[in-house]
């Protein structure tokens, strides 16, 4: 595929010059669809033009073409071009090629629009100024493209290749646009993996979806693969990209395929779901890594708010990654489970902020808790790093399901495969890593095998489950104007602008009181008698800035309000506890928190702080420490061969002054 992909983009070898490295790909990609069209029509060019001639109405050139067409490996043909020409016959007339090639294109079915997102008669027009065309056109004719040839995955793995290569010499971050294959199938075989035998039974219709389609190499794969299974499957896929040139080059692919085309459509998956009243058998995606969501913020915050019916109703991420929202989509478009309790099932490739960020009931949190608590998250597997062609990063694939089988209810299986990868002879961009299929089929297995081992381990989905509680501590304050404190009272931006304060303050001494309410009291009688008038917020931050902690001085307590009477906590002392559902072998449960959260306190905190107490400020929260459940120890080496490693290395040292000395 290296190779065919070289050559394909040695076209650029010709575009140098009147072309900056940047544009090659506008160029490249729609010639590449339009010959890959060109070769997949070529063997029916005459039923084509019969069955053109013969029916005016598309609907009916569609049928019949279909049916003429179709071959037990293929679904037939349902798509067409009225146009005489093809790369060949149009090079046969040098002075009107561009002409006819746009004639050629136009030519093409209402379905196949794709080439108005390439913008290509623009791009002929172009190319025919620049003197360019016709080496293009000769270089592109003697490319075979043809089924035979090349397959449906090869040539998907084409254009996601040339894919890179264009987003490479343009600098535009060109692993957003495509998932190594390798990551794919192994998506795609757990995805698969407990319906295996299902497949198989003849008459099975699936529809798989991909809402960050791409190209469609996802749902290429996953199509062989089902196929694979069963060759009477029948599969229609579906798929949404933001992006007009991967758009247009999947809706290529699919039509090819004999699919559907108005089942890819383009748009932002995040702010307009444009398959709202669809759900589906399998769901697949990758969406891009670390993308923030500031654009969009408006429509998003606006679903999440739509009365609990929106797809971000649980939760709204931090606006710095869409990871999350992603997931709540892919999890939303999940079909039903039906009256035999088959639902949907989902993969999806995350990093890891999915996993564990932000604190008991942030968005993150709430986010992770409604996909545990609605028992949706099947498994998790961490990869190894650097599989990915733009980042290094760590990455997980989450498996999703709303129909689990009764030995997975209510739990999560961890995958560890950090360590299954094998290292490429030659790097790819960022990826130095794949996955080889003996390692794919042992990851699948530890799937399927729902059993603990060295790289699997279950839990129940609420292991991750957790209370954060507030510790709060009185507050003990000491109260005395010395010279340092004054000082304070004088550089504060509020107080040091009160006329006669500072001065009275001064002549007040430096009595030490460990009572607040006595401080208070015989310092306003003094600030009185020096004329000076503090108001309720000025007369708080005077003691706030004058007081300091010490445990010895009396409790402080509010004075005032529906808490008069109460200790007042001291902020600077203030801490939280994370407590796991299930400490202390209390259920899991959220009806036990009340019982749990005192037992804890009872047991880990009161022993070390006497005078503290819970705040009613109690929070649930969700987290997912992958990492922490598979780490391994390592002991530190001996000192002894520590410190003979220092001896020899100062030994060499020392050898090596004394030559220089000599």
């Amino acid at each position: 595929m290296s190779v065919l992909s070289q050559f394909v983009w040695s076209v650029a070898d010709t575009l140098r010059g009147p072309y900056q490295e940047a544009e090659y790909g506008s160029v490249i990609l729609p010639f590449t669809v339009l010959r890959r069209l060109e070769c997949v029509m070529e063997p029916h060019r005459e039923t084509m033009a019969e069955i053109i001639s013969q029916y005016p109405g598309d609907q009916q050139r569609r049928t019949h073409l279909k049916l003429k067409t179709r071959t037990l490996d293929n679904a037939g043909l349902n798509f067409w071009t009225t146009s005489k020409y093809s790369l060949k016959k149009a090079l046969q007339d040098p002075n009107n090629l561009a002409a006819n090639l746009i004639d050629y294109v136009s030519g093409f079915s209402s379905n196949l629009d794709v080439f108005k997102s390439f913008d290509f008669e623009n791009v002929l027009r172009t190319l025919d100024s620049r003197d360019r065309l016709s080496p293009v056109v000769k270089h592109f004719q003697g490319i075979d493209l043809s089924p035979d040839t090349v397959s449906n995955a090869d040539m998907g793995d084409l254009f996601e290749n040339l894919i890179y290569q264009f987003a490479e010499s343009a600098n535009d971050g060109a692993g957003q646009f495509y998932t190594p294959r390798d990551v794919v199938r192994l998506l795609v075989d757990l995805v698969y993996a407990e319906d295996t035998e299902a497949l198989r039974d003849r008459g099975q219709v699936r529809s798989i979806y991909d809402p960050t389609v791409g190209t469609g190499g996802m749902l290429t794969v996953a199509d062989e693969h089902l196929h694979d299974l069963n060759r009477s499957a029948s599969t229609a896929l579906f798929g949404q990209e933001i992006n007009p040139r991967t758009y247009a080059i999947c809706k290529a692919d699919l039509l090819i395929k004999g699919q559907d085309p108005t089942n890819v459509r383009q748009g932002d998956t995040l702010v307009v779901d444009r398959f709202k009243d669809h759900k589906f058998d399998y769901v697949l995606s990758n969406p891009p890594f670390g993308t923030d969501w500031k654009t969009i913020a408006s429509q998003v915050a606006a679903e999440h708010e739509r009365g609990g019916q929106g797809r971000f109703a649980p939760g709204l991420p931090g606006i710095g990654d869409a990871a999350m929202l992603f997931l709540l989509h892919v999890a939303s478009k999940m079909r039903d489970v039906d009256e035999n309790g088959r639902g949907g099932k989902a993969g999806i490739v995350l990093n890891g902020s999915p996993l564990f960020t932000g604190g008991a009931e942030s968005g993150p949190s709430n986010i992770r808790g409604h996909m545990l608590e609605n028992d949706l998250v099947e498994a998790i597997v961490a990869l190894p790093n650097d599989m990915f062609y733009n980042t290094g990063i760590p990455t997980f694939l989450w498996i999703l399901s709303n129909a689990k089988p009764a030995e997975r209810e209510g739990t999560v299986q961890l995958i560890d495969a950090t360590g299954l990868g094998s290292k490429l002879r030659k790097s790819i961009g960022s990826k130095r890593v794949e996955i080889p299929g003996d390692a794919r089929t042992a990851i699948v297995r530890a799937f399927t095998s729902h059993e603990a081992s060295d790289i699997s381990k279950i839990f129940e989905n609420r292991d991750f489950a957790y209370w954060t509680i507030t510790v709060e501590r009185p507050l003990r304050l000491k109260f005395q104007c010395t010279t340092e404190r004054i000082a304070g009272v004088a550089e504060h931006k509020t107080l040091g602008k009160i006329s006669g304060l500072v001065e009275a303050l001064t002549s007040f001494g430096e009595q030490l009181y460990l009572n607040r309410e006595e401080f208070l009291q015989n310092l306003g009688k003094h600030l009185s008698e020096c004329s000076v008038t503090l108001t309720p917020a000025q007369r708080k931050t005077l003691w706030q800035t004058i007081g300091e902690h010490d445990d010895d001085a009396d409790i402080c307590r509010y004075t005032s309000g529906p808490q008069k009477g109460e200790i007042e906590p001291d902020p600077a002392l203030r801490d939280t506890e994370n407590i796991p559902f299930g400490w202390g072998g209390h259920p899991k449960t959220h009806d036990a928190a009340q019982t749990t959260i005192a037992a804890y306190f009872e047991a880990e905190v009161k022993p070390h702080v006497p005078d503290a107490w819970v705040d009613k400020k109690t929070k649930t929260g969700y987290e997912i420490p992958f990492t922490r459940h598979f780490y391994r120890f390592t002991p530190p080496r001996p000192l002894a061969k520590i410190d003979a490693d220092l001896n020899r290395v100062v030994g060499e040292i020392m050898e090596m002054l004394r030559e220089v000395e000599a």
